[in-house]
């Protein structure tokens, strides 16, 4: 399997158990200029932003690391662009999550970062 089928593969586990959390899958694979968000659903009230990071183990390093600074930047500028293209205000409770598949265990880390903008 290429990486691309691997990371769609593990972004899929991560949806379905996102839904047994009770979140609301509205789409996977969002895409525009500005980046990609790997899983875009509803948590209550949020609009939840979600980023899928896997390592088959821990001498790969922890998932969660891989979310740095720059990774951070490229999703709020995403996820503002969604924002604005399917007509949610600002007064939309938005969250950035990350779940992080180490192996086969999935982390969920709810609001792992703000809103990084510029």
């Amino acid at each position: 399997m290429n990486k691309r089928a691997v990371g769609t593969a593990y972004e899929k586990e991560a949806g379905a158990y996102l839904e047994k959390q009770g979140y609301q899958i509205l789409e996977y694979n969002f895409r525009c200029r500005s980046g990609e968000i790997d899983i875009i659903a509803r948590d209550g009230e949020y609009l939840v932003f979600v980023e899928v990071k896997y390592r088959t183990n821990a001498k790969s390093g922890n998932p969660f690391e891989a979310v740095d600074s720059c990774k951070q930047r490229t999703i709020s500028r995403t996820a503002l662009y969604y924002c604005l293209k399917h007509g949610y205000g600002e007064t939309t409770p938005c969250r950035f999550d990350v779940a992080a598949v180490l192996g086969e265990e999935i982390t969920l880390i709810k609001n792992a970062f703000e809103y990084q903008g510029n």
